[in-house]
Formats: structure tokens, sequence, C-alpha cells
């Protein structure tokens, strides 16, 4: 493989990794293997610590690739808790507020899903990397300070219920670049007439790229160690 060429590698993100602790363990690999001081690195889609799954990690010349690679359409399965909220939307932060859930059926429940399938206006978290001013929305409300992000245009291309019950529901969702899903958890609760906040998520698809293609990341690590890469001859410049 030639990682200075660019290469791209499918990593099934671990539970509470970064995406940035990802990137970073890659590159650090290479970087020994390599004997190298310096080697673009980076991923095409942030998923959250407590998200699981599909992530690509693009390597040298690569990296031109990840805006390509950020615009496909993606596949997460989600769990939402109902009844419940949280200022992050997720379990990054305490519940703040409780709302009842015995009037939650599956079919309030499938007919409410509905109406998020096409074109929506989504407001992404408070707890997001959202540019405020030139900083990240999550170091402002971290900070207790106000957070104010405008709404933007998104699709839902498909949503599935795949269970249910009132206090939880697990769905499928196929979405365009930029859809939070935690946002999305939160309209849903709100549109339920209670509250939501999700519980578990995985990408489990990037355009053709299925969870299944990923290689868990130490698994990936493992083969970086010792897989063949070939190494320009004529440019030391980099070179340890």
């Amino acid at each position: 493989m030639n990682f200075i060429d660019g290469e791209v590698l499918y990593i099934d993100k671990p539970y509470r990794w970064t995406s940035f602790d990802v990137v970073k363990r890659v590159r650090g690999t290479l970087l020994r293997r390599m004997r190298m001081k310096r080697l673009k690195v980076g991923h095409a889609g942030t998923l959250d610590p407590l998200a699981t799954g599909v992530m690509a990690i693009c390597t040298g010349k690569a990296t031109k690739l990840i805006d390509t690679l950020q615009a496909h359409t993606k596949e997460y399965v989600a769990t939402i808790a109902l009844g419940a909220t949280t200022p992050s939307f997720d379990l990054e932060t305490e519940i703040d507020a409780r709302y009842p859930v015995e009037h939650i059926t599956r079919e309030l429940v499938e007919s409410t899903l509905s109406q998020f399938k096409g074109a929506i206006e989504q407001v992404p978290p408070a707890f997001s990397a959202c540019k405020i001013a030139g900083q990240r929305a999550y170091h402002i409300a971290r900070k207790g300070g106000d957070v104010d992000i405008k709404p933007k245009t998104l699709v839902i291309d498909e949503i599935e219920l795949l269970e249910f019950s009132p206090e939880s529901i697990v769905v499928r969702v196929v979405c365009s670049k930029g859809t939070y899903i935690r946002a999305l958890a939160r309209d849903i609760g709100k549109a339920l007439g209670s509250g939501g906040h999700l519980t578990a998520l995985r990408r489990t698809r990037v355009g053709d790229i299925n969870v299944e293609d990923c290689l868990p990341l130490d698994k990936a690590i493992e083969i970086l160690q010792v897989i063949d890469i070939e190494m320009p001859e004529d440019d030391d410049t980099q070179r340890k």
C-alpha cells in the first residue's frame, strides 16, 4: 500500500473514541512504520464519541477525497429513549426534564416518523462542532453560554421503525450530509408530545461501504504494523 500517494481505510469506530482519536492512532502507527515525521491523515465525517460504525480514514493525497466522501448518503441505526431530554440530546449530559410516555403507541410513532421523511429543517445541537462567531458551539455550551444556531436544510431519504416500546424506539435512518441524529432524536420526542434523547448510535453505511466492510480499529492497527508499504525512493525529506 502507498500511504503517501493515498489510501482510504474503512474503520469501525470504537465506542467512546473521538474521530480525532482514531486519526491520531492511525497516523502514529504509520509514522512509526514509515519512519517519517509528517503524513497527512484525516477522516471523512465526524462520529460522536458515543457512536460507533463506518469511518473513512484518508491518507496522503487521498485526503483530497474527504469532501467527496463526506457528501455520500449515510445510514444509521439509532436508539432513542422517550420521556426524557438532556442538554446534549444524548448520554453525554444528565437528564434535565421528564415527560409522559403513556400515550405513545406504535401507530403514533410510525405516523410521526413519516413526517420526517424528505427535506426538513433541523437546528443542530448546542453541543456540536458548528461554529458561532469563530467558536465551536460546544465550547460555548459547556461554559454555560447562549448558543444560537440557525436551522439547516437536510434530507431524510428513509426512516424506519425497527423496535418499539413506549419508553424507547430503535430507528433506521438514511440521510444526507450534515444530519445530526441527536437532533433528530430531540425532534422526534417533541413531535410525539414527549421528550427524547439518543442512547445508542451506529453508522451502518456510508455510500456503498457497509459496516461489515470495515475493520475494527485494533485489527486495522495490527495489519498496518505488518503490511508491505511502498515508499518513494528519491524523497527522504520527511524521514526521521
